[in-house]
């Protein structure tokens, strides 16, 4: 049993008992604590600060998954979240990153599988949390200064422009997550005027050649948009 994950909280929620008992039982071997949820609207109720990561079943009776996530999202909650699904297609991973999702295992799964997942989404997200003393998000040797509205790389300061921060705050505080260039023109730009969706790709082609390896990060989805994924390397 992994003890140091027995701090850790993970919320199941999936409609079938049978995947619940096998990730519930597999997953406390791991040493994590785990929560079940039959339903979207039990595991509104459920879900607590407490929880780390949410295995979330894509295709339920009532709320469905992708909606579940999308209203998290849209409350404010950047709870991790691995959505299961039988569905295997790339349009449907693609939803799933583009509401905010952290990961996707297509059904059926190997449990190996899912504890690697698991792993390594409670791995990368636990270097991107905000901590709210000092208003900083640290992802690795990347640190953005929300208070100075700085950037450092490896500690040293790079020199952003107001564009520059406002996209890779964007990005990374949603890591994982797909934005089009007209959702980064509205959330980066904001009242700036009419701007041109090709303006986009200059600004982050300037912003990755500045953030050195960290730029390798930001990925271009063909016909979608960008998102910043630390499972890139």
């Amino acid at each position: 049993m992994e003890t140091n994950n027995k701090n850790i909280s993970i919320l199941i929620v999936d409609d079938e008992p049978d995947i619940r008992e096998i990730l519930q039982f597999n997953l406390q071997n791991e040493g994590y604590n785990i929560d079940l949820a039959e339903s979207a609207e039990q595991a509104a109720k459920m879900l607590t600060p407490k929880h780390r990561l949410i295995l979330l079943d894509v295709m339920m009776g009532g709320i469905s998954g992708f909606k579940f996530a999308d209203q998290l999202r849209k409350e404010g909650n950047n709870t991790p979240i691995i959505f299961l699904t039988a569905k295997d297609t790339e349009n449907d991973m693609l939803t799933g990153f583009s509401i905010g999702g952290d990961d996707y295992i297509a059904k059926p799964f190997s449990i190996k599988e899912v504890v690697a997942r698991v792993r390594s989404v409670l791995k990368r997200t636990e270097n991107q949390d905000k901590t709210s003393d000092n208003n900083i998000l640290n992802v690795n040797n990347l640190e953005i200064d929300f208070d100075t509205k700085t950037v450092t790389v490896d500690k040293e300061m790079v020199e952003l422009t107001k564009t520059e921060f406002n996209i890779l705050v964007l990005l990374v505080e949603n890591s994982g997550r797909i934005f089009s260039r007209a959702d980064i023109l509205d959330k980066a730009w904001k009242d700036d005027g009419i701007v041109l969706e090709r303006t986009v790709d200059v600004h982050i082609a300037r912003l990755r050649k500045k953030i050195g390896e960290y730029g390798d990060y930001i990925i271009n989805r063909t016909g979608y948009g960008y998102t910043f994924n630390m499972q890139n390397k």
